[in-house]
């Protein structure tokens, strides 16, 4: 069964649809950053940079011929040839995120924002192509009205205009939790699922009104409760936690072989399962790698005193001290002996000496330590430590986002890719992060990998999506079968 993957990132959906079964037909990604990881995992190992620029500088027809275009869905359904070529084809699915930043509950939500075009681009494709199924994955914020502008929510217009395309499809929406599909991280994404309606007549699917969420199946929310056809199976009977995702990984020493001391042994099946997956990986790249080191595990270099702030996070977290003290440490408005009751208020939580995780003292008494506090404090402190014994937070695409459990560090950009479920043969190119300006055109590491599907649960999807369309298929074959035993009778 093929599959286009439109706005297809770095391919962490791809990933999970290749190992669901489906075969990639065509990806489209206009970063050439995140294209580029998508080109070194799916289409070819990039040996040297300038392999890499000239497959850029190919026309979109020639790209097309490799299976990953880098440019502008707008340019696909432009290019007739192109067109032409998907129409005969005959599409199994199509998947794709549209960039969410429009729909995000934590932007401006103008309806009029360019990036709120790009769902019609999508649904243009469908429309086109008439794919047998559609997956869509976005924000939770598509499904909040655009209360300011007067218009409904962006899902419930996708919703019904997929509904209404020639020659329709029958669509679930779906609320999805990364952690409720074998994934680490407490992530949660809404999808629309649809099949087209020939399709939908020979499976006739029990449906659910409104959105089905992976939850119900830890708690079903009404008496008799019936799951949808279209939704994924979960696999909830145990929540990983950053302990199950990381504890195997030992800084920048990490190595393949099982029979190398540098690391700690894999706590459980997750890590196993991420140090040993190459089952996605097509098979011409798969004979050509050489796995002897862990890439995209650099650790990232801080000064003593950011490295000592980190501290503070991981000893606050555990002791229940809120990070607002740090805010009124640098509060000038306050005299110092204001800001000293109100923070030793807090720190006589902390049981003294004030040890970090990686053993360092940061106060051997609380004067010591409200000094120590005074000295590092800062208004932004958006960082906040993981914890072993949980689920990661959602991952986002800076990295300063999270501070390791037990080291005064921030995440590599593997430990990272690790929560998302990224397994660790999946290699991640261009830059690893960016300045602040270039984030709003660049797409590096970071934000390759918190832009992503988590693969997984995108397997568990495409699966669920593969086992209809199989058993539909099943159900034309038997069909005809019918038709020819009645005209051999017949004659």
């Amino acid at each position: 069964m093929k599959y286009i993957d439109l706005f297809a990132g770095c391919g962490g959906l791809s990933l999970g649809l290749e190992k669901a079964g489906f075969k990639l037909l065509l990806a489209v990604e206009k970063s050439p950053m995140a294209a580029e990881t998508f080109y070194h995992n799916f289409i070819s190992r990039i040996k040297l940079q300038d392999e890499w620029i000239a497959y850029n500088n190919l026309t979109i027809d020639e790209q097309f011929r490799r299976k990953l275009i880098v440019n502008e869905v707008s340019a696909v359904l432009e290019n007739i040839n192109i067109m032409e070529n998907l129409e005969s084809e005959g599409v199994d699915l199509i998947a794709g995120g549209p960039p969410c930043q429009g729909f995000s509950m934590a932007g401006k939500r103008n309806p009029k924002d360019l990036r709120n075009q790009l769902p019609w681009q999508f649904l243009e494709m469908v429309e086109r192509l008439h794919p047998k199924a559609v997956l869509i994955e976005n924000v939770l914020g598509i499904k909040q009205n655009f209360n300011k502008h007067g218009e409904k929510a962006p899902i419930e217009q996708i919703n019904s205009a997929l509904r209404e395309l020639w020659p329709g499809y029958v669509t679930q929406l779906i609320e999805v939790n990364a952690m409720h599909f074998g994934v680490p991280q407490y992530r949660p994404r809404v999808m629309i699922l649809g099949i087209r309606s020939d399709i939908a007549d020979k499976l006739n699917p029990e449906m659910w009104d409104g959105f089905w969420k992976s939850a119900f199946d830890i708690e079903p929310p009404v008496i008799g409760y019936k799951r949808p056809t279209l939704a994924p199976v979960t696999t909830c009977k145990k929540t990983l936690t950053v302990r199950d995702a990381l504890w195997d990984l030992k800084g920048s020493e990490y190595a393949f072989s099982a029979k190398d001391k540098r690391y700690n042994s894999p706590s459980g099946s997750y890590a196993r399962l991420m140090r040993e997956d190459f089952s996605w990986m097509p098979a011409h790249i798969l004979k050509s790698i050489q796995l002897n080191k862990l890439e995209n595990n650099g650790l990232r270099n801080h000064s003593e005193n950011i490295a000592d702030r980190f501290r503070l996070y991981q000893i606050f977290q555990k002791y229940g001290v809120p990070v607002k003290i740090f805010n009124l440490a640098a509060n000038s408005s306050l005299s110092v002996l204001e800001r000293k009751q109100l923070i030793e208020s807090e720190i006589v939580k902390i049981k003294l000496p004030a040890k970090a995780p990686d053993g360092k003292v940061l106060g051997k008494d609380i004067e010591e330590l409200f000094e120590r506090i005074m000295s590092l404090s800062t208004k932004k402190h958006s960082q906040r430590p993981l914890q072993w014994d949980s689920p990661s937070p959602t991952v986002l695409s800076l990295p300063d986002d999270f501070v390791h459990p037990n080291e005064a560090r921030t995440m590599s950009v593997r430990e990272m890719a690790r929560l998302q479920s990224f397994p660790d043969s999946f290699i991640f190119r261009a830059k690893e992060t960016t300045g602040s300006l270039r984030r709003r055109f660049e797409i590096p590491q970071y934000t390759q990998v918190g832009n992503a599907v988590p693969p997984l649960m995108a397997e568990a999807v495409g699966k669920k999506i593969f086992e209809l369309l199989k058993k539909a298929l099943k159900s034309t074959i038997s069909s005809c079968q019918v038709l020819q035993n009645i005209e051999k009778q017949a004659s």
